[in-house]
């Protein structure tokens, strides 16, 4: 039997995974919050702020819209590239 996504989330009486986030400074100065909190749950405060999320290696930058409401912050810094085939015509 595999746990589907709703049984594998959190707690309801836990209530969502917080970090504390600079999102007055960011909102004042319209720049992106740079974090490593992957965890980190998207609450409705964060729509319209853009991110840079580290994914091991370099920070990618997402701007959260309505839809991501609920979901992880690592859920859209991808940290494996895709594999593809290089050829090269000689």
């Amino acid at each position: 039997m595999f746990p589907t996504a709703r049984l594998a989330s959190r707690s309801v009486w836990k209530g969502p995974h917080i970090v504390p986030l600079p999102i007055a400074k960011a909102v004042k100065n319209n720049t992106p919050i740079r974090t490593k909190a992957r965890s980190c749950t998207i609450i409705p405060q964060f729509v319209g702020l853009k991110f840079e999320i580290h994914n091991g290696k370099e920070y990618v930058e997402v701007e959260i819209t309505d839809d991501m409401v609920g979901t992880k912050l690592g859920e859209y810094a991808f940290t494996r590239k895709r594999f593809m085939y290089k050829y090269s015509k000689n």
